[in-house]
C-alpha cells in the first residue's frame, strides 16, 4: 500500500464509478461521493470538498508552484512538499509565539 494511513477519500461526483470500485478492492480506501443535493439550485458549498480547495489554493500561494515548472515529476513534488512544510512551520511558530510573552526592555524614568 503506498500511503497505509489513508483510509477515507471525499471527491465529487466525477470520480463516481470505476475509481470506487479500484480504490476499494485494489487500494482498501473507502471513497465517499460527495453529491449536490436533490433540487439544489444555485451554488452551495458542498461538504468537505473546500478543504481540497482551500488546500490547493495555500500551495498556489507559492510562486514556484503556480505553473508547472519543474521538468522531472520529482521535483515538482518536492516544490509541493517545501511548500506544506513552510506554510505548517509558520503556522506551528504562530501558534508558539501567541502563548509566549516577550520580556520587555525596562524603561526609563
Amino acid at each position: 500500500m503506498l500511503f497505509p494511513t489513508i483510509r477515507l477519500v471525499w471527491a465529487d461526483g466525477g470520480y463516481a464509478g470505476k475509481l470506487v470500485d479500484y480504490a476499494t478492492s485494489t487500494l482498501g480506501i473507502t471513497v465517499q461521493i460527495v453529491s449536490k443535493l436533490a433540487g439544489q439550485v444555485g451554488f452551495v458549498v458542498l461538504p468537505r470538498t473546500w478543504c481540497v480547495e482551500r488546500t490547493f489554493s495555500w500551495i498556489n500561494r507559492c510562486r514556484r508552484t503556480v505553473r508547472d515548472y519543474e521538468r522531472p515529476p520529482e521535483h515538482h513534488t518536492a516544490t509541493t512538499y517545501w511548500a506544506m512544510i513552510t506554510i505548517m512551520g509558520r503556522r506551528l511558530a504562530r501558534h508558539q509565539a501567541a502563548g509566549r510573552t516577550i520580556p520587555q526592555p525596562a524603561r526609563a524614568p
